[in-house]
């Protein structure tokens, strides 16, 4: 979790999911350095700390600072005279836990390097430091192992609920349900679990997304469509997977097995060693859909090394609408997902759960499927079709 660096003064030492993380301070009160690990820390001020210095008690410098009536005004400037020079901040964390709250909401994803799910985070933190809330990052690199392991540290870190995009390698979802057991919300986002219907959960329309791109590769005169599918653990992978085939089977077009390629990892070299592989066969593709734009970008590049071009020999529609797909050349139809929105929404829902648990009122989980919008471009526009 990255922290502000304002001045040397302005740092505070952080102990997050039990690992100690080593920051610079200066120890304003006597000018001295305590040292661990060979870097300098200092330990915070605290109430006894301006309790001590002024020779009040813990229990007045509180109230003072509190603004109580029954502190005298001249012991209050004193306090907070004193507050002010050391630098005194209130520990947010430790009131949180007599409250049984840390405002504090962890976010599980499978890549931060990733345009979608950049965009997911953006409306996540938009409405969270809105209402007051600080956000916890976890990157799982689509590990289950990673999952398992970050979702019982922001746990121990008495988070106050948690937002989750699953990971490729996860089939048990164990360590989610004892969560909820335990009384944290959890609301899951993009890829989600089977099950687990008590949790809410906020998805695009991903078999829409494909049935309507797959629809305007027909449209466009393309038969022999393949699909470079993601595994099939995903639900987005499974419901862009049945998109393509009822629309082939909409408009009386076999469904060949052949054609479908499974990407384990989703990434351009996936796309370019299955490009190669279409090309090569007795009865070639002619058009090809991708399970995200970086497997098509990776497909188009492949295309291009064999002197083919695209559209007019190999159509190539991807699916996420990444930023560089209205870069390239030819520009990569796609499918574009709200992914500002889901983040938006998927964090609106978990405060609202938050809240409900809180004042003690029901809460329902919701299920939120949220529209694509198919974007055309060249690269499933053939030239040789305008005439």
């Amino acid at each position: 979790m990255a922290s502000d660096f304002l001045n040397p003064t302005e740092i505070d030492y952080v102990n997050l999911f039990g690992w100690q993380k080593k920051f610079i301070f200066f120890h304003i009160n006597c000018g001295t350095f305590k040292t661990r690990g060979g870097f300098m820390t200092k330990k915070q001020i605290t109430l006894a700390d301006l309790a001590k210095e002024l020779g009040i008690s813990t229990a007045t410098v509180s109230r003072a600072l509190k603004d109580y009536p029954d502190i005298s005004n001249e012991t209050k400037a004193r306090v907070l005279d004193l507050a002010k020079r050391l630098n005194y901040r209130p520990n947010s964390l430790a009131a949180g836990l007599r409250k049984r709250e840390s405002q504090i909401i962890g976010v599980i994803i499978p890549s931060i390097v990733n345009h979608f799910f950049s965009s997911v985070i953006k409306g996540i933190m938009e409405v969270a430091y809105d209402r007051n809330y600080r956000v916890m990052l976890c990157q799982t690199n689509e590990s289950y192992e990673k999952e398992l392991a970050d979702t019982r540290a922001l746990f121990a870190s008495r988070i106050d609920g948690l937002l989750v995009s699953v990971s490729h390698g996860t089939k048990d979802f164990s360590h989610f349900e004892e969560l909820l057991d335990a009384g944290v919300p959890v609301v899951f986002f993009d890829k989600v679990p089977e099950g687990l219907s008590h949790a809410s959960k906020v998805i695009v329309d991903d078999y829409q997304g494909a049935f309507q791109i797959v629809s305007h590769l027909i449209e466009q005169g393309y038969k022999r469509i393949a699909h470079f599918r993601g595994p099939l653990i995903a639900s987005t992978s499974r419901n862009r997977l049945r998109g393509y085939q009822d629309a082939l089977k909409a408009h009386n077009i076999p469904v060949d097995d052949k054609l479908v390629f499974a990407c384990e990892d989703i990434t351009m070299e996936e796309g370019k060693r299955f490009a190669r592989v279409c090309m090569e066969m007795d009865q070639p593709c002619d058009a090809i859909f991708c399970i995200t734009d970086s497997v098509g970008m990776g497909a188009m590049v492949a295309i291009k090394e064999t002197g083919r071009i695209v559209p007019d020999d190999i159509a190539v529609a991807g699916f996420s609408d990444w930023i560089m797909s209205s870069v390239i050349e030819p520009n990569l139809s796609s499918v574009a997902q709200p992914s500002l929105d889901m983040g938006r929404k998927a964090a609106e829902l978990l405060l609202e759960e938050i809240k409900a648990r809180k004042d003690e009122t029901a809460f329902d989980a919701q299920h939120i499927i949220l529209k694509t919008e198919v974007k055309i471009r060249k690269s499933t526009s053939p030239t040789r079709l305008a005439v």
